[in-house]
């Protein structure tokens, strides 16, 4: 009779652990619908161009190519709290006056941001989710450039947040000229 007691006992604890675990939870389930939240919804290369438009005579001049890469970022709100921000970066290399190669990658992802300030929310698209995407637009680019018979670009890191405030920087100067 002694062991059936116990049995109860740990059976009444059971059900009290997850009445208290339901009721955190529920409290949790709340708490994040006002909570800053920042999430990847999904990463993936929107577009990808290799040109060599001197080829395959290029590939005969040794010399060493003079490389050139711009970088442009674009954002859009596709849902509420739901933003696919896009990083285009272009590799442009010559010898001489002729194009070796010209790399355009985009890469782009959709980022769940929610509960954040408006400062906040341009910081993060704008810095943060730049980011996240600049190593995978930088595998694209080296790995296209190596496809196409070159030697690998390795594009340098990017600071993202000097970038950000260059630009709202020369926006402020702008509209105060305005």
């Amino acid at each position: 009779m002694a062991t059936s007691d116990k049995n109860n006992s740990n059976d009444t604890t059971k059900a009290d652990t997850n009445t208290s675990a339901n009721g955190n939870a529920a409290t949790t389930a709340a708490d994040q619908d006002t909570q800053p939240g920042f999430g990847i919804e999904k990463l993936y290369v929107k577009d990808a161009s290799l040109e060599i438009p001197n080829a395959p005579q290029i590939f005969t001049d040794r010399t060493a190519p003079q490389v050139n890469v711009e970088l442009a970022n674009a954002a859009q709100k596709l849902d509420e709290g739901v933003y696919e921000v896009a990083i285009k970066v272009t590799v442009t290399a010559k010898i001489g006056e002729k194009v070796a190669f010209l790399v355009e990658v985009t890469q782009a992802g959709v980022f769940a941001i929610r509960n954040v300030a408006e400062d906040n929310l341009e910081m993060i698209i704008g810095v943060t989710c730049p980011n996240i995407l600049f190593p995978y637009a930088r595998e694209a680019v080296s790995d296209l450039v190596t496809r196409a018979g070159f030697a690998p670009v390795l594009l340098n890191p990017i600071n993202f947040e000097a970038l950000f405030m260059q630009q709202k920087q020369q926006a402020q100067q702008a509209s105060k000229a305005n």
